[in-house]
């Protein structure tokens, strides 16, 4: 039998959680943050992300039973919708907490943060304004990461652009597979109503936009890259570009599938390792 710990993490969106959190934790040792306070961002930023995953799975319980989720343990009765919104209310709960020791700038920027993921989760996904909260989330994850601490620096526009693009890429690739499922149960979200091909265009078009801004931002400004940076940056540049046209591939000669999130997840960990290259460069 399963453990009920494993259930709940199952629940939680573990691929886009890990993501995020390293994403943080990466971005975070960039800028030169002591391991304790990366540590505490890494911690903190799990924590929103498990809060939001458990939400999600716990709002949507009945629609996802409703067409066969079998992906998703309360759907298929493995563990009680109510045990779910529970630790999704104590991970918010700790999520608020240790926010707070991450310092005013940060913490306010985190709590925004897991706001807009919850506002997702109870109503926004339905709307045409489904993508707003991924591209709050993702633009503010930067802040958090960079303004932790006591100096509170800022960090550059470049890597705030960067992550929002980012998050519409995220959204597009998550939802495309449930596209029917969703107009089942009257989810009309900015992906359904742009329609499959145009929102899987969009969503690896994001991709490329949001690899060009890490390339500017590593190669201009007024301390660039220099020398295996700049082979480095331009590589994972041109890499992030050949699976977004892999993937518009996928999208106009086949049904959606999760292979498409999967490559926006190895997209973002190449960005990953271009934003941990940049450096102090992500510091405005």
């Amino acid at each position: 039998m399963t453990s009920p710990a494993r259930l709940l993490f199952a629940s939680s969106h573990p691929g886009p959680t890990v993501t995020v959190t390293v994403l943080a934790a990466v971005i975070a040792a960039a800028v030169g943050h002591p391991v304790w306070l990366v540590v505490l961002v890494a911690l903190t930023v799990v924590a929103g992300q498990l809060s939001i995953g458990l939400a999600n799975d716990w709002i949507d319980a009945d629609r996802d039973r409703a067409v066969g989720r079998s992906d998703k343990p309360v759907a298929r009765g493995l563990i009680r919708k109510e045990t779910v919104r529970d630790a999704a209310v104590v991970t918010a709960g700790i999520a608020v907490v240790l926010s707070l020791f991450l310092g005013p700038v940060a913490a306010v920027a985190h709590l925004v943060l897991v706001a807009a993921g919850w506002a997702y989760d109870a109503g926004l996904k339905r709307s045409v304004w489904s993508v707003a909260p991924f591209v709050v989330a993702f633009g503010l994850l930067p802040v958090v990461a960079v303004s932790a601490g006591a100096d509170a620096q800022l960090p550059a526009a470049w890597a705030i652009a960067t992550g929002a693009v980012f998050g519409v890429a995220i959204h597009c690739t998550n939802v495309l597979p449930d596209l029917v499922d969703d107009e089942a149960t009257g989810v009309r979200g900015f992906p359904h109503r742009l329609g499959l091909h145009a929102a899987g265009v969009v969503a690896f078009a994001s991709l490329v936009v949001a690899a060009g801004l890490v390339l500017v931002g590593q190669l201009g400004g007024d301390d660039p890259v220099r020398g295996l940076g700049v082979v480095l940056a331009v590589t994972g540049t041109v890499v992030v570009v050949v699976l977004a046209v892999v993937g518009v591939r996928l999208v106009l000669t086949g049904p959606p599938t999760r292979v498409l999130f999967r490559l926006v997840i190895v997209s973002s960990l190449v960005l990953v390792v271009e934003l941990g290259l940049a450096g102090a460069r992500l510091v405005a």
